[in-house]
């Protein structure tokens, strides 16, 4: 493929967005942070044989507790959010949700009051239908007692998923329950699965009113805990960017879905790959993964703080794939700190290749839309590793990537009037 010249002009990449634009309740100016059982521990409901996966208070307090005393917290992983399978099958006699009474006998109100006494945000899942994906009571005839059983129980995050509904009500549903949500008068944010069932019917969904209803939104398929999973997500991301790009900014952001670090599916190399890709992409950083037993390695990946600085990039402008030569992608994302026109860049350059050996790509260093004459470069993986390059008299940028691996770099612009210095990148 041929490459394609980054533009990194306003008109491009789009503007940080006011806070009365979009979605009206001023939340998540940057992408959320935080944990979501679904990808690790799915709907197993069975705590006798499988005590400490089941869906129940006790994996959401004891998550609870390693997010804050491991470090998490501090670093912005603030939410802990409860998917599909925490509801009794009925509703009570006045139609209000259940928390299943054996798995979560202290119930949703205790639970968030655990969160919020650490400092943490809690969050819960629903569904715009008749019932959720695994069968539970959905929001469909319910929206308004929904909405407000969730304030009274001090809900912080909602995500709506999508299952048992028609595709074409989703237009009319997911921004009333929205509205419904903000008239509560808690602040909520708003996680909606509704382009996701349009994009997967052939439907091309409104980006424009979704931005306008929600705080985020699930674009493509569920998550599953392997490199090729990522790897189909990614690729979506990269061939709808001319129409999805644009729409994510402050208060509002395309979902790439759970980050699986620390699981079973993906090396170090394909964790380091994710979230550099989900830094890029100004994507939500929900961990979905057991805190309990994650290996150092993988909780160092996920508690790199350049990364997720890079991520919770005020700017607010969600990255671009701007070349795939050789198995191999560069991604490109402008951040602060800027001079002028003259942006910072966050650059992953991403492998697919796989055969065994690391590759070497060599490429012009203006091909990356590099305007600033002066950088300096890190290597967001090596915090050892610092250099000042000038773009200006630029040859060629040398990089080695392992495969299914990634470089990221971070190129900070410098002050253009500082002295010169040369390249040693």
């Amino acid at each position: 493929m041929e490459l394609i010249a980054l533009a990194v002009s306003v008109l491009i990449w789009g503007c940080s967005v006011a806070p009365g634009d979009g979605l009206d309740n001023g939340l998540a100016r940057t992408p959320p942070m935080g944990w979501l059982n679904w990808e690790r521990f799915r709907c197993i409901t069975d705590c006798d044989q499988f005590p400490d996966e089941c869906i129940s208070e006790a994996l959401f307090k004891r998550t609870a507790d390693r997010l804050v005393e491991d470090g998490y917290l501090a670093l912005g992983y603030e939410y802990v959010i409860v998917d599909d399978c925490w509801m009794e099958m009925e509703r009570d006699e006045d139609g209000r949700l259940v928390a299943d009474r054996k798995r979560f006998p202290s119930g949703m109100k205790a639970l968030a009051d655990y969160m919020h006494e650490r400092g943490l945000k809690f969050g819960i899942y629903e569904d715009y239908g008749t019932k959720t994906c695994a069968g539970y009571p959905g929001v469909l005839n319910h929206m308004e007692i929904d909405a407000q059983t969730f304030a009274d129980w001090g809900v912080d995050y909602v995500k709506l998923d999508g299952c048992y509904s028609e595709v074409e009500d989703m237009d009319i549903g997911y921004p009333e329950f929205g509205r419904l949500l903000n008239e509560t008068g808690r602040p909520m944010v708003y996680s909606c699965s509704w382009p996701v069932y349009q994009e997967v019917n052939g439907i091309i969904p409104n980006y424009e009113a979704m931005k306008a209803a929600c705080n985020l939104w699930r674009n493509w398929y569920d998550i599953d805990d392997s490199w090729e999973s990522v790897r189909t997500i990614t690729k979506y991301f990269a061939n709808n960017q001319d129409r999805i790009q644009n729409v994510a900014g402050p208060g509002h952001w395309n979902d790439p879905d759970m980050l699986i670090i620390g699981n079973f599916g993906l090396s170090i190399d394909q964790s380091k790959a994710q979230m550099a890709i989900w830094a890029i992409l100004a994507a939500p950083l929900l961990m979905s993964n057991d805190l309990d037993r994650i290996r150092p390695e993988f909780r160092e990946i996920l508690q790199n703080r350049e990364i997720i600085a890079v991520n919770q990039d005020p700017l607010g402008m969600q990255g671009r794939r701007i070349r795939y030569t050789n198995n191999i992608e560069v991604w490109v994302r402008p951040i602060t700190p800027s001079w002028g026109v003259n942006y910072s860049y966050a650059v992953a350059f991403v492998s697919h290749r796989t055969d065994g050996a690391p590759y070497t790509l060599n490429l012009d260093a203006k091909s990356l839309g590099l305007k600033s004459p002066l950088y300096m470069v890190h290597d967001l993986y090596d915090k050892s590793s610092r250099s000042r390059f000038m773009a200006s008299r630029s040859s060629k940028l040398r990089v080695r990537i392992n495969p299914s691996g990634v470089v990221f770099y971070k190129f900070e612009a410098l002050n253009p009037s500082a002295a010169p210095s040369s390249n040693t990148v």
